[in-house]
């Protein structure tokens, strides 16, 4: 029995490597734009040194079909992430050259709870408050609990709503 769940284990590993030494070596050719010998066997040997280190971390249980759905959705979220945050500078930009800018600025923090499970959706939940204009994460912890900063009631009043039932779809995750 131990032959076997060793066997599974190596093969989680080598699938875990080989996962983050492709995305790597991948994203340091379209960063690099480098096609030398010399420099891609650095990037080569810069790959496999991250993903030595850093396999497990990414992806520690590598399902391709579950990877692949995720990253499809993502690539779904991105889109409307870039909405909201153009839609937030909008208005940042009317409420910072609004005549009375004093009486519409009103920060303040709220805490709110979500559904979303994982580290992976509540950590991009977290970068996606964070990357949009007037909002800034303060905390957020693996229960879901999130503290945010937000320059007006404006910005703030559609937390969590429509972004944590996005994630949740993107996650694979039931809100």
């Amino acid at each position: 029995m131990p032959d076997r769940e060793q066997h599974a284990s190596w093969t989680t590993r080598a699938k875990s490597f080989s996962l983050t030494f492709v995305l790597m070596l991948v994203l340091w050719l379209i960063f690099s734009g480098k096609s030398e010998p010399l420099l891609l066997g650095f990037g080569v040997l810069a790959s496999l040194i991250v993903s030595g280190f850093s396999h497990h971390l990414l992806f520690p249980d590598p399902h391709y079909g579950t990877y692949l759905k995720t990253v499809c959705r993502f690539s779904c979220y991105i889109p409307w992430l870039l909405l909201q945050i153009f839609a937030a500078n909008i208005h940042l930009l009317r409420l910072v050259f609004h005549p009375h800018l004093r009486e519409k600025i009103d920060p303040h923090l709220i805490d709110f709870s979500t559904s979303l499970k994982s580290s992976m959706s509540i950590t991009t939940m977290s970068n996606s408050i964070t990357l949009t204009p007037g909002t800034i994460t303060v905390t957020a912890d693996l229960h879901g609990n999130f503290r945010v900063h937000a320059i007006d009631r404006v910005s703030s009043q559609s937390l969590p709503g429509e972004m944590e039932k996005k994630l949740a779809w993107v996650f694979g995750e039931r809100s």
